[in-house]
């Protein structure tokens, strides 16, 4: 995925011969159904709305859990410019985001989503590497998801790399959620809504980190969730429209996130770091205890329908001649290892320096410039031609 893992998971598969084949060959089904669920790295998944400080966060708890978990860190953001942490896999490194959004004429959110389809092509060497990063000692991975939650919560890319983690290493979710923000009584419902969804749509180990205690106690916002008629209270002193709408969601989500577990954190300070990892080895169990078994069942269950399905080779038809079922299908050779096309190999846009992109964005603005002087003076034009049309008309009518 990276220079760096690719190169040392080449070596390891060189050392270890048929045992650890080739990142190429890596087949992503193949991995969950012989092999079922490790118990490393734990996956830890973080999820948050845009600005809710979900970078800072995985910094800080990239570094509170260094000595004990030597986290392997991933990033799954590709509009990002730089992050304060060094990622072992960075989906920057895979795709080019700003190439993406150029070739397929997108806007900054669907450059985003097709960024992450692409990347999932890669999702075999991607759980590979998870795999041997847990052989060499990682017992953590940690996943910087993008700053926009609808886009990897509820695309289908988000899905792929959330439950193809799952059915292979312990995973949990923590959700980020901004305490500054969460004070007003609609912007914490939305939180609840959000967090609920997510909690019944990954189906894992879920964990609400209460961000910035810094700035703001997050007591407010753990007693909102558990005490009903305090979140009323607090609604009735807000006037707005959407007042309506918040209090029938509270009636309807508070049995939901009143048992969800939370822990207020700074991300800035490091406060309140060390609950927090506590509050995921609980999570971990958890999964050990209740998701595990599931996962399992389901494993075993795709493992006899394999067994038990054979697929003719051929289909005569009523003249007795020998149909084929269809042609043979095999992978195309790569033309880059570990590369993403953007499409078709001898369509890849040729990279430009900096001079070159200047000189065209310099063209490009004199273009337009005098395309607008074009456009003014065929304007004026047009508004002369009518003062002498009327000039005209009003002299031949006093004649």
């Amino acid at each position: 995925m990276t220079t760096k893992p690719s190169s040392s998971c080449s070596n390891s598969s060189t050392s270890r011969g048929n045992a650890n084949p080739g990142i190429d060959d890596i087949n992503l089904e193949a991995l969950t159904l012989s092999e079922g669920i490790r118990d490393s790295p734990v996956c830890i998944i973080v999820l948050g709305m845009a600005g809710s400080g979900k970078t800072t966060f995985t910094r800080s708890l990239i570094q509170h859990a260094q000595a004990q978990f030597n986290p392997y860190v991933v990033n799954l953001d590709p509009a990002c410019r730089e992050v304060p942490y060094a990622a072992h896999i960075d989906i920057r490194d895979t795709v080019n985001y700003r190439e993406v959004m150029k070739q397929y004429q997108l806007g900054p959110n669907g450059g985003i989503v097709t960024a992450l389809n692409m990347f999932t092509t890669k999702m075999p060497k991607f759980a590979e590497l998870v795999r041997r990063a847990g052989e060499r000692g990682h017992k953590w991975c940690i996943i910087d998801t993008p700053g926009q939650i609808e886009v990897f919560t509820w695309s289908a890319s988000g899905s792929i790399i959330t439950e193809g983690l799952a059915t292979m290493f312990p995973t949990i979710v923590v959700y980020v959620m901004d305490v500054v923000r969460s004070s007003c009584p609609t912007t914490f419902m939305s939180n609840m809504l959000y967090a609920c969804s997510i909690l019944y749509k990954t189906r894992l180990p879920f964990l609400i980190a209460l961000n910035k205690i810094d700035l703001k106690d997050c007591s407010f916002v753990q007693e909102w969730m558990t005490d009903f008629e305090v979140f009323q209270d607090a609604l009735e002193q807000e006037h707005s429209y959407v007042n309506n709408l918040t209090r029938t969601m509270s009636l309807t989500l508070d049995t939901f996130y009143e048992n969800l577990i939370t822990c207020g954190v700074s991300a800035k300070t490091g406060i309140g770091f060390a609950t927090l990892i506590k509050h995921i080895l609980d999570c971990v169990n958890e999964y050990e205890r209740d998701y595990k078994p599931v996962y399992e069942k389901m494993r075993l269950q795709r493992l006899a329908d394999q067994q038990a399905i054979s697929f003719p080779a051929t289909v005569v038809d009523e003249a007795g001649t020998a149909v084929p079922m269809g042609l043979n299908l095999t992978e195309p050779t790569s033309n880059a290892d570990n590369s993403v096309f953007l499409m078709a190999p001898s369509l890849v846009p040729v990279q430009m320096d900096a001079d070159t992109e200047e000189s065209e964005a310099d063209a490009k603005n004199t273009t337009e410039e005098q395309n607008f002087q074009s456009f003014v003076q065929d304007h004026l034009t047009a508004q002369q031609n009518k003062r002498d049309k009327q000039q005209r008309s009003q002299q031949e009518q006093k004649s």
